[in-house]
């Protein structure tokens, strides 16, 4: 049973807290920590703005984060870590070798596909890359709940 999840992007203000507040509505009475940081995190800062509307227009908040950088230990600390990218499979091995097997993609159920960052991009690459995190998301559903 997986009881603390990790999502990893880069900058932990669009596609990981994306994941992290889609997986805490979905999971919300299921006694699952879903938490959220970056490999080359925005510390403290907010999400993005464009994330963080794309986000509410599907009912869901993410008002409250704030960006935190990943470490070893947090990764020690999971029980499973999702990241965006092959990427930053690659890069979380190397910063914790001891982790890598709890590493695993977002879009591992689906086509095992690389979450694209929208950061800086226009709100129809948002939207995009919101509708692969919420497959990925949706994905991950029946491994995650508690019967």
């Amino acid at each position: 049973m997986f009881k603390r999840i990790l999502i990893v992007c880069v900058g932990n203000i669009c596609r990981s807290p994306t994941a992290e507040y889609l997986f805490r509505h979905h999971l919300a009475s299921a006694g699952v920590s879903i938490e959220s940081a970056g490999l080359g995190a925005l510390v403290d800062k907010p999400m993005d703005p464009t994330a963080l509307e794309v986000l509410g227009d599907h009912g869901v908040d993410g008002v409250a984060h704030r960006a935190r950088q990943i470490s070893a230990s947090m990764l020690r600390d999971v029980d499973l870590v999702l990241a965006m990218e092959r990427e930053h499979v690659n890069r979380i091995a190397r910063l914790a070798p001891e982790a890598s097997g709890k590493v695993m993609l977002l879009d591992r159920w689906n086509q095992g596909a690389d979450i694209p960052d929208p950061y800086r991009q226009s709100r129809e690459a948002f939207d995009h890359v919101y509708s692969l995190i919420d497959r990925g998301v949706n994905a991950w559903l029946p491994y995650l709940r508690v019967s």
